[in-house]
């Protein structure tokens, strides 16, 4: 083993927790895995998938240190594999991995399974580019058999850290092994490129194969989907419609996605019918994905009736309803899903963060301070999102100095959007010295935000400090800085309309501002009949 390598071992880090999972499944061997797992109730096998999730960077050498995540592992593998596969377990983790290295270079087993799950104790405890070289490595020495899952895997390693020399190797290794026309390694190679923004290249890989599946077509309609390239997506789409492989719940559920980033309901609502047609409809990640593109193609009430319908609900289920009513400002309706998910499923953070948005924009202070303190009450550790939330909300009702208390008592450093809510909050409000403040701080951040720059000049100005004015003109000028021009569109009749400040070139822009000076009216003259009808010596009517 070269010596750059060993010198790389003896650092200890562990690889992402997804890597560890598909590789171990490799290893085991993964139809004997799932076999298990399903006698068990999915028992270990999927324990471990989701625990697996919170693997530290780093842990301790000490076997005594070991987390129970872990451990949880290696029962797994005993479990599956038997007693002697146990003991080899239980030997290969108690030695140097350059030791275990030299020892499977001339394997004394032709077991795939037992060979193979001697490199998993080991890869635990390095990092992914690491792992990769020691499978070159044991191939390139006939260390272990050759497993187009266990490639496949490796890839899907590569995809996870983007890191195209660890494809590259592997890939040329597919070819000396004979696996460069397997369907299982084809569809990995589409995948590992896609998601490295390789298209052209994961194409080529697409084109080239002999036979091909529903996972390599889904992977790339996945990869096109992913990089917002909508045409090549839906001819994708429709061209494995007329193959001989059919969409499954993968396929629909990244159509439904492509369908919400680009507001694409009619369509959404033309493959709902299709996937129903093919009996997904019963599918819960199927219609997560249709609740999440109604909500947010502004359908809240197909969205909710999708959400009632669904028999069992997970959790992306119940927060993708939050966070639908939360986009359409029904706060009301957020806190208590909130109330009615306590009762059948723990809440997670992005719950809470639904909830807190939605409060935000409601000016919901009462109600925001006791989602936040239910939070943490729930063991929750509030990020960056949930103060963002806190602050802006805070800010919102004016309470200034309560929003920069809770910054101070932040658990970690505050980003620019922090400072942006608060500083947006001081113009409303004019309190000008923490504005300035805020301002300053994220700019410290955030240094070429011309925004930033043109607010905290505007609060200058304000209290007269034209100088100040001037020298933060001067700065944006020497940088070149310029605000980004405002920018939306709408759907109407299968046609995307897009609209920027200040551009009137638009064939039909008169009716829309004449449209617009309607509305307007229409809302002055009710807000107009709204006061007149105020009792202003009643303290209900004044808050």
């Amino acid at each position: 083993m070269p010596s750059h390598l060993v010198s790389h071992f003896n650092n200890h880090s562990v690889i992402p927790a997804l890597a560890v999972v598909r590789l171990v499944v490799a290893y085991f061997g993964t139809s004997s895995a799932l076999e298990r797992s399903r006698k068990h109730g999915r028992g270990k096998i999927h324990n471990a998938l989701r625990i697996l999730d919170l693997i530290p960077t780093k842990h301790h050498d000490d076997e005594e240190d070991i987390p129970s995540h872990r451990r949880l592992i290696n029962d797994c593998m005993y479990d599956i594999l038997g007693v002697q596969s146990k003991r080899n377990v239980m030997r290969k983790r108690k030695e140097d991995f350059v030791n275990s290295s030299s020892n499977q270079a001339r394997p004394k087993s032709n077991d795939m399974v037992s060979s193979n799950i001697s490199v998993c104790p080991s890869m635990t405890r390095f990092t992914k580019d690491d792992l990769l070289m020691h499978i070159v490595e044991l191939h390139r020495r006939g260390g272990i058999s050759s497993d187009a899952s266990i490639l496949a895997s490796a890839l899907s390693s590569c995809a996870d850290m983007k890191t195209l020399t660890g494809g590259a190797h592997l890939q040329a290794l597919l070819v000396k092994v004979g696996y460069d026309s397997s369907v299982l390694v084809g569809s990995a190679l589409i995948s590992f490129y896609s998601r490295c923004g390789q298209l052209q290249k994961a194409h080529r890989v697409f084109q080239g194969m002999t036979a091909k599946n529903t996972i390599s077509w889904t992977a790339l309609i996945s990869g096109y989907a992913q990089d917002n390239q909508v045409e090549p997506c839906l001819h994708l789409f429709a061209l494995m419609r007329h193959s001989m492989c059919k969409p499954n719940d993968i396929t629909f559920a990244t159509i439904f996605s492509m369908c919400t980033n680009h507001a694409f309901l009619a369509l959404g609502r033309s493959v709902q019918g299709l996937q129903m047609k093919m009996g997904f409809d019963s599918y819960v990640h199927v219609s997560n994905a249709l609740i999440s593109m109604y909500a947010k193609c502004g359908s809240i009430g197909e969205a909710q009736a999708i959400f009632e319908n669904i028999a069992c609900k997970d959790l992306v289920s119940w927060n993708s309803m939050i966070f639908g009513y939360s986009q359409h400002g029904l706060a009301e309706h957020c806190i208590n899903l909130l109330k009615q998910m306590e009762e059948h499923i723990i809440p997670d953070a992005i719950s809470f963060l639904g909830v807190l948005s939605s409060c935000r924009h409601a000016c919901l202070v009462t109600e925001g301070r006791r989602c936040f303190r239910v939070m943490i009450e729930h063991g929750i550790e509030p990020e960056l999102d949930h103060y963002s939330c806190m602050v802006d909300l805070l800010g919102r009702a004016g309470l200034l100095d309560e929003a920069w208390d809770l910054i101070q008592t932040m658990s970690m450093p505050p980003n620019g959007v922090i400072w942006g809510s608060l500083l947006a909050s001081c113009r409303v409000h004019g309190s000008v010295s923490i504005g300035i403040q805020a301002a300053e701080h994220r700019l410290k951040l955030e240094p070429s935000c011309a925004a930033t720059h043109v607010q905290l000049a505007n609060l200058y100005a304000s209290i007269g400090c034209w100088s100040d004015v001037a020298r933060v003109r001067k700065v944006m000028k020497e940088r070149g800085l310029k605000t980004n021009i405002g920018c939306s569109w709408i759907e109407v009749g299968n046609k995307v309309y897009t609209f920027t400040a200040e551009n009137r070139s638009k064939s039909q822009v008169n009716d829309v501002l004449a449209i617009l000076d309607c509305l307007q009216s229409h809302m002055d003259h009710k807000y107009d009949i709204l006061i007149d009808g105020l009792d202003w010596d009643d303290p209900e009517h004044i808050k």
